[in-house]
């Protein structure tokens, strides 16, 4: 069974921009694997808190991310 598990900043995210990760992410695996996996494939969006993960040891908060755009 194919499996994706993407992890993003809580409240970065609508339920429509979920929704296009999930039917994308499906899609690809479906085009590699073949229509078969469709079915078969699990696409988890996570969300992960405010502060509760970094890179490069610094502590990424949604703020921070938002002023780079």
């Amino acid at each position: 069974m194919p499996f994706a598990n993407f992890k993003v900043p809580a409240g970065s995210l609508n339920a429509e921009q979920k929704g296009k990760i999930v039917h994308r992410t499906t899609d690809l695996y479906a085009e590699i694997y073949g229509e078969r996996a469709r079915s078969n494939t699990m696409v988890l969006v996570e969300e992960v808190t405010d502060g509760g993960w970094g890179i490069g040891d610094n502590v990424l908060t949604l703020a921070m991310l938002q002023d780079d755009a």
